[in-house]
């Protein structure tokens, strides 16, 4: 194992490691409240939940009452209000927001994602390498040269959904406000989100990997197609552009229209290159490996970056701000009700040796 693989599975088990003491630390934080009242005692965590999602639900979303979220502030519960009048979605909710949002946002599927509670996030990458070498048990050692080491900063930047709904709708019974705002947010952040990790120009938002001027690009040499002769041999050259060491994991990034393309093309043997996905869940696969659709990938035009490949669990990380608030507005667009839900979420590549794109120029 090379020394930056080493590295690398060393940040994966830390960041492993941060989040469940931080997930820890929360659950024990948790308890010590709920032991430190009165009769406290039983399941702490289900209790907690089902009274924070009870007051969220039935109380601020569906008649805009927050007396009861307010009593669960008092009680020392982290639902606080901000400035702006708004409350944290409770957790069992903010869990299946973020479920729906790796299912529905194929960049997080395949990127890293941190939870963080600070304001931003930096991590140092070794972008030199290690160098070493072989002695024998009574040589020298030759001092080696210093690893470089590149601090990557993130800063997250707000994304909001505003959902609607009349109150009509909100004061019916059958209405179930949980599963519209679960799908209503997660459906906007995923859009947003997806569309900022491509292409995103990093001002209040992910900087997209399309965007970041390190990443290496291999021409078709023909400016908005491929190649007249053997089109799909510039595919080849785009997967060994990979350093051996990222290609076990490494996925192909494109939108429908130029997948459409690509299931055309054949070896020199009339074989398709593009193989289906033969089991339900199993992804479609193009020269042995996995092909992610992302419509917010450009199509094949002069110059363009339509193709990406790359590991990008090792090149691209995701980070965003535990907890989501949506503040109540009943007045703005009536007899809609707006359901204003705010999310801290950047990004950017932490290593650009790691991914690799395909420009459609001469």
């Amino acid at each position: 194992m090379e020394m930056t693989d080493l590295k690398a599975a060393i940040d994966d088990y830390t960041d492993a490691a941060e989040t469940g003491i931080l997930s820890l630390k929360d659950r024990l934080d948790a308890m010590e409240t709920k032991m430190a009242r009165p009769g406290g005692s039983g399941d702490v965590f289900e209790a907690d939940a089902f009274e924070h999602k009870h007051a969220f639900l039935d109380g601020f979303i569906t008649k805009g009452d927050d007396s009861l979220l307010k009593d669960l502030e008092a009680k020392g519960l982290s639902t606080a209000a901000g400035g702006d009048g708004g409350h944290a979605v409770p957790t069992v909710i903010d869990t299946e927001i973020e479920k729906q949002l790796r299912d529905l946002s194929p960049m997080r599927s395949i990127c890293k994602v941190k939870t963080i509670e600070t304001s931003n996030y930096k991590r140092l990458v070794n972008t030199g390498g290690t160098v070493s070498g072989w002695v024998g048990e009574a040589d020298a050692r030759t001092e080696t040269a210093t690893p470089s080491l590149t601090e990557v900063a993130i800063t997250p930047g707000e994304i909001y959904a505003n959902a609607a709904a009349t109150q009509r709708a909100l004061d019916d019974m059958q209405f179930d406000a949980e599963a519209w705002l679960t799908e209503e947010v997660a459906e906007e952040f995923a859009v947003q989100e997806g569309a900022a990790v491509i292409g995103g120009d990093g001002v209040n938002k992910p900087k997209g990997f399309l965007t970041e001027t390190g990443v290496g690009k291999i021409k078709t040499g023909v400016s908005g197609g491929f190649p007249a002769a053997d089109p799909s041999d510039i595919l080849v050259d785009l997967v060994h552009a990979l350093g051996p060491r990222y290609r076990q994991g490494a996925k192909f990034v494109m939108n429908s229209a130029t997948l459409a393309d690509i299931r055309k093309m054949k070896d020199a043997d009339g074989n398709f290159i593009w193989r289906p996905g033969l089991i339900e869940g199993q992804p479609d696969m193009l020269l042995g490996y996995p092909v992610v659709e992302a419509e917010d990938m450009p199509d094949v035009a002069a110059d363009s970056l339509s193709i990406a490949f790359g590991n990008f669990e090792r090149g691209y990380t995701i980070v965003e701000r535990m907890g989501t608030r949506v503040l109540r507005d009943p007045y703005t667009d009536k007899p809609n009700v707006l359901f204003y839900a705010t999310k801290r979420i950047g990004g950017a590549v932490v290593n650009a040796d790691a991914i690799k794109l395909l420009e459609f120029a001469a």
